[in-house]
């Protein structure tokens, strides 16, 4: 990621271009403009779901003037999810801003919703800071008959209205708090899909600006999708050959392959007895993995025209499937995204595309004016609270010792040492055998004062509670759960506090740099 930010030569091959050179969004558009003409595009927004009143407003104009997408996405999330998936939609409908003077023509931003994701470990969580400065884990419970279904095929009743209370309860009453719970519950309603209630959750955060939304499993989406879903099926070991070949060249220029390229794996899913199961290559066709179902391309043709949700590809078809069916420019990508698009520019170009430019969304730590004063207090930069609580409380603990205590345990560890060594010298001579009692003292005498100053320790904790106690509200806030606050906690519990002008601030800042000298 790091490599790919700083513009790194070695790795142009294996993108479209610089993410901050003009030029490359420019030669995007033209072959995007090749691809679809007006019916095309046209075709391209039937497959939205409830664009964003702010977005509705330029349709229009989108399709008469040649529009293209600025594209994210992310796997629906309780809630929302972390504040990363805002973090997505927003540096998309930066980018989309930015863009449209440079191309000369009106670009959107475009919200992926991945309704065909299965992983309901990761989508029924989410984490919520409460008024006492804790993370609390809200959890739906596992859904009857969910195995392994993506997770537009289950409704969620069982849970779904304790877990609304339970958030209702968690987030801060303030002057901005109502419209929010009321989102929740409109969306979180019993018996919806979770990507149907984090598109009205999203959808509701994001009114005023110029987004729209699609879902992975819209049936308009799927029949479309078709024709390239059955391509990979025809040419999957030719492309497992290149993947592996793009994999082997990412590694001899150091790096690790994000996404691993199986053997005999094909970049589909087939719902099948066990839910959403991967395809393999077998003699004579294709085996569904967990079920240990085979089936011929012709049988799996057949079940997918008679139902085209059945077929969806995986993380690495995916982006190839939104490029062949939307007029995408750019795709606004996370860390590990970033890291397997260096995958794929190779099967884009299998599929006769070219690769959108990658552009990484914008990432942020929101820190509170009551949590800068405690960094302020400690003097500690916001980084070095990554690390265990019980570290940093040590530490402290050690700076607060008294000087004197301080200097007594090393003037006693020097004399111990200084003395035992020597002991040590003056009874070799007498008995070489008595070297080891006298190692033995030794090492005991500084256990002992060890654990006297793990004691002294302990009493320096005890009387300094309270900055410890502001230490861990810090790290909750900052690192929840060991992790970077954004990959954790919840935007609603900022937007409660600070309203819809916390989105406008976000937007605002995340500004994109492009290279001014190629503009």
């Amino acid at each position: 990621m790091n490599d790919y930010l700083q513009g790194e030569s070695h790795l142009a091959r294996f993108y479209t271009g610089s993410f901050r050179d003009p030029e490359a969004y420019r030669a995007k558009a033209r072959e995007v403009a090749d691809r679809f003409h007006h019916d095309a595009r046209g075709g391209a927004l039937s497959m939205l779901r409830s664009p964003s009143r702010a977005a509705s407003l330029r349709l229009e104009r989108w399709l008469q003037e040649g529009g293209v997408f600025v594209t994210t996405g992310q796997q629906p999330g309780l809630f929302g999810g972390p504040l990363f998936s805002l973090y997505k939609a927003l540096t998309a409908v930066r980018l989309a801003q930015t863009l449209e003077p440079i191309l000369g023509r009106p670009v959107l931003a475009l919200f992926w919703m991945a309704s065909e994701d299965h992983d309901w470990e990761e989508a029924s969580k989410s984490h919520l800071l409460d008024s006492e400065n804790r993370i609390r884990t809200l959890e739906l419970p596992v859904q009857e008959g969910r195995e392994n279904r993506s997770l537009h095929r289950i409704g969620v009743r069982k849970g779904m209205k304790e877990a609304v209370d339970e958030a209702s309860q968690i987030l801060p009453e303030s002057d901005f708090s109502r419209p929010y719970l009321e989102l929740i519950r409109e969306s979180y309603s019993p018996g919806a899909t979770l990507p149907e209630a984090f598109h009205s959750l999203l959808q509701g955060l994001l009114e005023d600006l110029p987004i729209l939304f699609v879902e992975a499993h819209d049936p308009r989406l799927k029949e479309a999708s078709l024709p390239i879903l059955f391509q990979e099926l025809e040419a999957a070991e030719e492309h497992e050959a290149l993947l592996s070949r793009v994999s082997s060249h990412l590694e001899m220029e150091g790096y690790h392959t994000q996404v691993p390229v199986l053997e005999a794996g094909v970049n589909l899913f087939l719902e099948g007895p066990r839910g959403r199961d991967r395809l393999y290559r077998e003699e004579g066709g294709f085996r569904l993995h967990r079920a240990s179902v085979s089936l011929s391309a012709r049988e799996i043709r057949e079940r997918c025209r008679e139902d085209p949700r059945l077929l969806s590809p995986n993380v690495l078809l995916r982006p190839v499937v939104e490029s062949a069916l939307f007029p995408t420019v750019s795709y606004v990508a996370g860390p590990g995204e970033v890291a397997y698009y260096a995958q794929l520019r190779e099967l884009f170009e299998a599929h006769g595309l070219v690769m959108p430019v990658i552009h990484p969304r914008h990432s942020v730590t929101l820190l509170e004016r009551k949590i800068g004063k405690v960094l302020e207090k400690f003097h500690l930069p916001v980084e070095t609270l990554a690390r265990p609580h019980h570290e940093l409380a040590g530490e402290m603990a050690r700076e607060e010792i008294p000087p004197e205590i301080r200097k007594s345990l090393g003037e006693i560890r020097g004399a111990v040492g200084k003395g035992s060594g020597t002991l040590a010298r003056a009874v070799k001579e007498l008995d070489p055998t008595l070297k080891g009692p006298v190692t033995h003292a030794r090492n005991a005498a500084f256990a002992a004062f060890d654990e006297a100053e793990r004691k002294i320790l302990q009493a320096v904790k005890r009387e300094n509670e309270i900055a410890l106690e502001q230490l861990a509200k810090a790290q909750n806030h900052l690192f929840p759960l060991g992790k970077p606050q954004e990959r954790i906690t919840n935007p609603l519990y900022y937007l409660a506090r600070y309203g819809p002008e916390l989105i406008n601030a976000l937007l605002e800042r995340f500004d994109v740099d492009l290279d001014t000298e190629t503009r």
